[in-house]
């Protein structure tokens, strides 16, 4: 596994906590590059710019990817284009939202 994998893998760690749903399973996650010095540089987006939480989730990002061996430095670029919609989410994410709305 490739260092974006890795990383990847380790933000299915942080939770949107409006949603409940973790960022990747979301779409959220953008894209993710790594130097050879180990900085890396996560772009991703939130469900809505006026998000409340955003600096939460963004230090949440920082931090997961921060403990994958071999990153020194984390970089998250906040995108809003393209938009984000329900239609970047995977199955995961629909089945857990889907599965919350029905315990209401």
């Amino acid at each position: 596994m490739n260092t974006e994998d890795r990383i990847m893998s380790a933000l299915e760690e942080v939770i949107d906590p409006e949603i409940g749903v973790n960022v990747v399973d979301l779409g959220l996650i953008y894209g993710i590059t790594v130097d050879d010095k180990g900085s890396a540089i996560i772009r991703m987006t939130l469900t809505v710019p006026e998000c409340p939480l955003a600096d939460d989730i963004v230090a949440d990002v920082k931090q997961a990817a921060s403990k994958v061996n071999g990153i020194q430095h984390v970089e998250v670029q906040l995108v809003w284009e393209p938009r984000w919609t329900p239609a970047l989410m995977n199955d995961q994410a629909r089945e857990e939202i889907r599965a919350r709305q029905s315990l209401v």
